[in-house]
Order: C-alpha cells, then structure tokens, then sequence
C-alpha cells in the first residue's frame, strides 16, 4: 500500500489525494479529523488545537449482506465546503450563520467495489459525520444489524454520563425514557446498568477541554443509538436493546440502498462554551416539510404538577385557564386522564372558555399501543392513524394548540417511526407536539416545524414525587445546560413557587423544595424550551413574592442568542441570553460554598439600569436596581441552591 500525505488548501477548504490518510480541517483551522484506512480498517481522530480529543477509533458497518468493518481502503475522496444561514424562533439562537468544510469518502474493498460513503462536515469545534451504504450489484436495501463506530478517549479522560434504562423497568414497564441522573466527573471503563449511556454525552479531556457527543437528523428512517463502553478508553456505538417495546421489533435499522445513517456529531473546546452554545444538531439537517401554518409557542401552567390527577376535572382546569389569563400565558396543559375525567365534551367547552381568556389548551395524549402497561388515557389513538388523526381534525376544528405524548416503548426504528408520524400528522393540522417519556430529539427542532420540545431528562414531576431529587434539584440544574438541553429544547416544566408540593402548599405534604425563589426564575432562563408549562399555581397569586410573579409573566421563551459565561457540571452556572434587546443572565449554584464571582456582562450598555435578583445566605430573595460598573462588570455572592438574576 502506497503511504501519502495530506496537505489542507485554506483558501479552499480542500485537500491533496492521499492513500492512506486525510485530514479535514475547520474553516478556522482548529478542529483536524484524520481519516484513514491504515492496515485496510477503516478509523478517524479528532485534534483541536493540536491536542488529542479523540484517538484512532474504528468505523464502519455490520449487515445483513455483509461486514463492512474490516478490509477496506479509502477510494474517492470529494472535498467541498458547505455554508447555510438559517433562522429559527425554538432554538438557542435566533439566526445561524454555518460553515463548514466537508468531504465524502468512499470507502472499497480491495478489488474496488465501493460499499459505503463516508461524509464528514468540520466547523468550528464541531464534527458531523455518518455512513451512506452503497447498493451492493441488484441489492437495493439491506438491515444494518450493528456498528465499529468508536470514540477512543484520551487517557485521563473523566465522563459525565446518564445511564441507559433497563427495559421495561419503572413505572408500568415503561422504561427506557432517558430519565436517570447523571453520573459526574466517572472515571472510564463502566457501563451505566449494564445497557451504556444515553446521548448526548459529556467528556472531560483531563485539563484539556471538553468533548460532547450525540447524535442527529433521524426520521423515522433508522433506530436511535446510544454509546456503549467496548473496553477502557473507548466507546461505541450501540443500538436499541432487544428488550425494549416488550420485546417486539428489530434492534437493528432497515435502509433502502443508498441510504443513510443519522449523524453523530462530536464538539469539542478548550472551555465549555463551545459545548453549551453549538447548534451542530441543527446545522447538518433540513426541514422535512413546510409548516401548515406559523406555529405560536409560548407559555402556560398545568394543574397536574403540583396537584396531580385528581386536578384533571373541568373545574379546575377551569381555574387554570383563569390563572394563566392572569399571567399573561396564552395556554393551559390539561394532563392525563382528561377523556375519562372531562370528556371530548367537556374538553370543547373548556377551548371555548380558554378563547375567551385569549389561552389554549394543550391535551396530554399515552402513545400506547401495545409497549408497556401504562393505563392513562387517552390510549390507544396516537399509535393508530385512523384513530390519531380522527382526533387531531377534531382538535384542529376546536382550536388545541398543541398535543403532549407519552410513555414510548424504547428506540427501535418503529417507535422512531412512530414520533415521524405523529409530528407530520399534527403538522397536517396545525397542531405542535411535545413528546414526554420519550427518546432525544434528535435535530427536530429543525426538521419538523411544529416540535416544540421532549423531556428526555429526569423532569420536574420527579421533584413532586422524590425529596431526593428535591435535595439535589440544583446539582440536576447545573447540568442540564451543558449536557441534555445543549442539544435540543427540553421540557422540563418547572419553576415552582410552591415550597411544598402540594395542593394547598401546606407546610409538611409532600415533598420540600429546597432552592429559592430566585432559582426557581433563574432556571426559567436556563432551560431552554420554546413551549414553557411553568410548575406555577393560582395560589402563588397570593403567596409568592409580587416580583417573582412579575419576572415569571414577562420571561421570554424564545431566544436570540445564547452566552455561556462561567460553570461546571453539577457544581453551578453563569448563563446569559437574549431577546430581542434584552439581556438576561441567570446563575445557580449547587455547592456547599457560596459561589463568588466577577463577570463581564454581554452586550451591556454603559450606565444601563440592571433588575438584580439576589438571594441572601437565608434564600431570602429580593428585587433591586443597580448598574455594572464601568468596565461592564458585576458581582456575584450565591449561597448553595440560591442563584441570581439579572435583566438589561
């Protein structure tokens, strides 16, 4: 085999033939993936900055018309650069400006039979890469049944990962749901329970940087992988266990020929600001259909949260239409077992009744099905497209807004199926959809026009429900930004201003919340949603301090940009965004010790009146005007679960 080098072009992102080993190298020249077939097995690394992110790691294919892992050495190479500018209202950031430098390489066996494509886009910190199969003579579909794709870490490297589900575990067997805690700062070599993580996936590269990985632009069109630990350094790729949806459906994926795998992407950083700002999952997809309408986000209250399904009568969801009015939310969730406690009837009249109050309903719908054991109703329509969109006409004609599915089988490519036809027959009738129970979004955000957003993540409901999860509420906080909602809107629905989750509030029922009011508002700015169902009451009318329920009125769910100032997974935050001319930064602080911090405010304008939201070492929170000081700079003291806010 001859050895050759490559040499990159910067002025036109391409680069020399070579036999054995390429490199694509970001339009900023920082972020180097080295392709390679040496010894004829097919592999890849990533460098930033001239530091190892990830060492050689394996690629390729396992089928059922053959093994396409070993053997095979690089043929065409097609260099490009690919450049897309792009706006969108439910995401991190408001407009896009993406460039990258691409290539496709095809890949052969020794006699020159090309088998697969693989296409690699490099932007500034980002790598996207995925598999296209070739069709093999008359083969035009095969099953992809596995994968070599690795992620061989540096030594030294620590992991901040949530463990995959056992199947149908949990709740009426209704596991996996991507609802675990992480485990921060691991060493490598584990294996989560025994089924590996859940994407996306967070790696700390010694004093290196940062390394996230996920994965995107899945529609229906293949199953949803996760990161499995092979041995020590490395991870691999992994598909759905057999197990899952009750044991029915295969684990692998069916592909037409060519035909293509999601994308794995892989951001890496010096700092962690390229891992919470990046908008690879949105850069490498595309719209799969014009939206049927201009789709309204927005926020709202649900009963359910704190007063669990009892609250789920006509009258009380009365009462929350009321309390949303009164907010200036413009929607209201009406949660599980609305068909068999109000009825299609009933819910009429309560659209009728929200129009009034200008506030819509959203309804909660089971996906079941045949998956899992779980009772709430409406069940049995989402998963039937007569039944599903019978229902969706009928919301559509009475004015919903919008549909909450849950309780999903697992990742199998039927269920991945599944959430492809759920999107596109609400978006057939203007309805947008929040999946609960539910897999990553992966690349949604962009590709259907009405998601709005999916749990996947150990959600607010678990803070009603355990005092555990009440007690380490701000160490989950401090990590969703950098790990789950780096990826994708995230339906977390909280900011409670009940200390006690209970019906009346009543000191000693339920669970105690253990944060403050001021992180309860810090965290409507940190976790990032287009749709917003706050975990606020009609009581907090009353017993919530006047200036939290001002800031919970006013607080935007649509952002312009996104600024990662200071943090650290599980210990705190400092995260600032935009909307419009607005700024606001929110900081929480989940250790023992008081965070102190000096930050240089973004986009602040000398002399600027600044809202100041501070907790004292009680969690006494308080409401004050200041200015930074003539250098842009503020202060902060934060006692642990406290935070601040600021608003210019």
């Amino acid at each position: 085999m001859k050895r050759q080098f490559l040499i990159s072009l910067s002025l036109i992102g391409a680069f020399s033939a070579v036999a054995e080993s390429y490199d694509v190298v970001s339009p900023d020249g920082k972020t180097v993936v080295t392709v390679s077939d040496d010894g004829l097995e097919p592999s890849y690394s990533v460098r930033y900055n001239g530091t190892d992110f990830l060492l050689r790691s394996p690629l390729g294919l396992k089928t059922n018309i053959g093994d396409f892992t070993a053997g095979l050495n690089i043929g065409k190479v097609r260099p490009a650069k690919r450049s897309d500018s792009y706006a969108l209202n439910n995401i991190k950031t408001g407009k896009v400006d993406y460039e990258a430098n691409t290539s496709d390489f095809t890949f052969c066996r020794e006699d020159g039979t090309p088998v697969f494509e693989f296409q690699v886009e490099v932007s500034d910190n980002n790598v996207a890469y995925r598999y296209v199969m070739l069709p093999q003579k008359e083969t035009l579909c095969c099953v992809v049944e596995s994968e070599a794709t690795g992620f061989v870490m540096p030594d030294g490297t620590t992991t901040f990962l949530c463990p995959q589900m056992n199947p149908m575990t949990g709740f009426a067997r209704t596991a996996p749901s991507y609802e675990t805690n992480y485990d921060l700062d691991d060493s490598m070599g584990k294996n989560g329970w025994g089924n590996g993580y859940v994407f996306p996936c967070l790696f700390k590269n010694g004093d290196h940087g940062w390394t996230l990985i996920s994965e995107t632009g899945l529609a229906g069109d293949y199953v949803a992988s996760h990161l499995a630990n092979k041995s020590g350094n490395e991870y691999g790729i992994a598909y759905a266990v057999a197990a899952e949806n009750n044991g029915f459906g295969s684990t692998g994926a069916q592909i037409a020929l060519p035909g293509g795998t999601p994308w794995r992407t892989v951001t890496v950083g010096e700092t962690l600001a390229p891992i919470v700002e990046t908008t690879i999952p949105f850069d490498v997809v595309q719209p799969l259909y014009e939206p049927s309408k201009e789709y309204d986000y927005g926020k709202g209250s649900w009963s359910w949260i704190i007063k669990m399904d009892p609250s789920c009568n006509f009258e009380e969801q009365k009462k929350y239409i009321d309390f949303s009015a009164a907010m200036g939310w413009d929607t209201v969730l009406v949660d599980a077992l609305w068909d068999s406690q109000i009825g299609y009837e009933g819910i009429e009249k309560l659209a009728a009744y929200g129009k009034q109050k200008g506030v819509d309903l959203y309804l909660w719908y089971n996906s079941n099905g045949s998956w899992n054991d779980a009772p709430q109703g409406p069940r049995g329509v989402m998963n039937d497209i007569v039944k599903r969109r019978k229902d969706m006409k009928w919301m559509q004609e009475n004015g919903i807004r919008g549909i909450k599915v849950d309780f999903f089988g697992g990742d199998k490519q039927e269920t991945m199926r599944l959430y492809h036809d759920i999107l596109a027959d609400a978006n057939d009738h203007g309805i947008l959809v929040i999946f609960h129970g539910c897999t990553l979004p992966r690349g949604w955000d962009r590709m259907y026009p009405n998601f709005a957003a999916a749990e996947a993540v150990l959600a607010s409901e678990n803070l009603h429900f355990s005092q555990a999860m009440c007690d380490a509420e701000a160490k989950n906080a401090a990590t969703h930004p950098f790990i789950r909602n780096a990826v994708g809107s995230m339906d977390f629905g909280g900011s409670a201003l009940n200390k006690w989750y209970n019906s009346k509030n009543e000191p000693g029922r339920g669970s105690e919340r253990k944060t403050s009011d001021v992180f309860a508002l810090a965290t409507a700015v940190l976790f990032q949603s287009p749709v917003q169902h706050f975990a606020l009451a009609p009581n907090n009318l009353e017993d919530a301090p006047a200036w939290a329920i001002d800031f919970m009125k006013a607080v935007p769910t649509e952002w312009d940009e996104v600024k990662f100032i200071d943090g650290y997974p599980g210990k705190y935050i400092i995260l600032a965004r935009r909307s419009g001319d607005d700024w606001y930064v929110a900081a929480i602080n989940a250790e023992e010790t008081p965070l102190k911090a000096e930050i240089e405010l973004p986009g602040y304008k000398a002399g600027e009146e600044i809202a100041f939201y501070s907790d004292d070492n009680n969690l006494n929170g308080s409401l004050k005007s200041v200015k930074a000081d003539k250098k842009g700079r503020i202060k902060l003291n934060i006692p642990q679960n406290g935070a601040t806010l600021l608003k210019y």
